[in-house]
């Protein structure tokens, strides 16, 4: 294969591996939104556990058929991985119940320099000047769209602190574990889906009632409930998956950064399939302005220089195993 068509694969199948993140991440937070403010299901954590088990049912019966090969994760990492994604999944629970939308806002912003630093200390990563600017606007652009009132009290900040950290060292090692061990997206999945939906189940109806007051197993279901609630699983196996797969082929920051056109389209959305009032100027300038910061940030890092490893190495384990399309490998110095 010549190296354009190459690059023109390679550049497709990043284009479908997006693609398919933004329809899931959007598709699944009208879904919960549906289910939670219409029909009342209000335990996210638990919810988040049953998303967990479906994954897991996904990833037994690839193996099954023979899409996933064997492959291994040391017990410690495994540990270490599934602690950071349940303290990232709580961590916000508990921040959006402490703190003011607009100051949950900007703790989710801040989880993008939080995510540079954690290249830059332990990838040796190394920005452009047009890159970080970029990433500048991008914040700029959201923070305009979303961040209203602010209001901070000290269990309020505690609680973002953790989840901001904890959701970018978890997605740091959805990145990081794929290189280090040579994993699919798949087998990733399949080695911490099953510890997080165990955990989360067990954990989870004990942290939504210390939430919300109210018991899951108390909850009413009913036809349209239960439909909603099938759907979010459906859906939350293509969220999952697609996460790892973007995380796995960029970085952290790049899925964070490119990972806001989400937060646009939600809004958007939300206008239109919620019967909020119109857009008003400052969303739309905001929303303008975080376009053009990714599409610069695009732009900037795909450079030579834009974004780069100065001088790190992982340790050469077995070669990758060709689960999927979606799964192939860059092992050049640009990342």
């Amino acid at each position: 294969m010549t190296p354009s068509s190459k690059a023109d694969k390679k550049a497709v199948i990043d284009i479908a591996a997006w693609t398919f993140n933004i329809v899931t991440s959007v598709g699944i937070i009208i879904v919960n939104k549906a289910l939670m403010a219409t029909y009342g299901f209000t335990f996210a954590t638990t919810l988040t556990g049953l998303h967990f088990v479906t994954t897991t049912l996904m990833t037994i019966v690839l193996r099954w058929l023979g899409y996933i090969q064997p492959s291994h994760l040391p017990v410690p990492d495994l540990l270490k991985f599934v602690l950071f994604a349940n303290f990232s999944i709580v961590g916000m629970n508990v921040s959006l119940m402490w703190n003011s939308v607009g100051f949950y806002q900007i703790a989710k912003l801040s989880m993008i320099p939080v995510s540079c630093l954690l290249e830059v200390a332990f990838d040796k990563i190394r920005y452009s000047r047009d890159t970080k600017l970029s990433i500048l606007i991008v914040l700029l652009g959201v923070a305009v769209c979303t961040v209203t009132d602010v209001s901070v009290n000290t269990k309020g900040f505690v609680a973002a602190v953790i989840a901001v950290w904890s959701t970018a060292l978890q997605q740091y090692y959805v990145h990081h574990l794929q290189r280090k061990y040579q994993l699919s997206s798949f087998n990733l999945l399949g080695h911490t889906a099953p510890i997080q939906a165990g955990s989360l189940l067990l954990l989870g109806p004990f942290v939504d009632y210390w939430l919300t007051n109210k018991r899951v197993d108390a909850f009413k279901f009913d036809t349209a409930s239960s439909l909603f609630l099938f759907l979010s699983c459906t859906i939350a196996i293509g969220t999952n998956l697609s996460q790892f797969i973007c995380i796995g082929r960029f970085t952290a920051v790049t899925f964070q950064v490119l990972g806001h056109m989400k937060t646009i389209l939600v809004l958007t959305l939300g206008f239109v399939f919620f019967g909020r009032e119109g857009l008003n100027l400052h969303v739309v300038l905001g929303m303008i302005i975080a376009i053009l910061g990714m599409v610069w940030y695009g732009n900037a890092s795909s450079k030579p220089g834009g974004k780069e490893r100065r001088s790190y190495s992982l340790p050469k384990t077995s070669q990758p195993k060709k689960d999927s399309l979606l799964e192939a490998s860059d092992t050049d110095d640009k990342v």
